[in-house]
């Protein structure tokens, strides 16, 4: 193992030093719960606005409406579809 000067780093290098507290279950559990809730809550909400859209082009509703409806689904399948692609 090499030995390296922090006071004289080689050239075309940087370094960088953190500290991380570690993570107890407790911790773990609570973000974990915080953030399922969350995913929960925005897919529920994601839910009820494409069922109001689909709600929306089934009703003998005006083109004006209908067009908005539309665009609102196709963003949010485009979004979904992203986000399971990971691009």
């Amino acid at each position: 193992m090499s030995i390296i000067d922090l006071n004289n780093p080689p050239p075309d290098h940087q370094f960088s030093l953190s500290v991380k507290p570690e993570e107890t279950n407790g911790e773990r559990w609570v973000r974990l719960v915080k953030d399922l809730g969350l995913f929960f809550f925005a897919m529920a909400l994601v839910a009820v606005i494409m069922w109001i859209c689909v709600d929306t082009l089934r009703s003998p509703a005006s083109a004006d409406e209908k067009k908005w409806a539309m665009s609102i689904l196709t963003s949010a399948a485009g979004g979904i579809i992203g986000y399971l692609i990971r691009k």
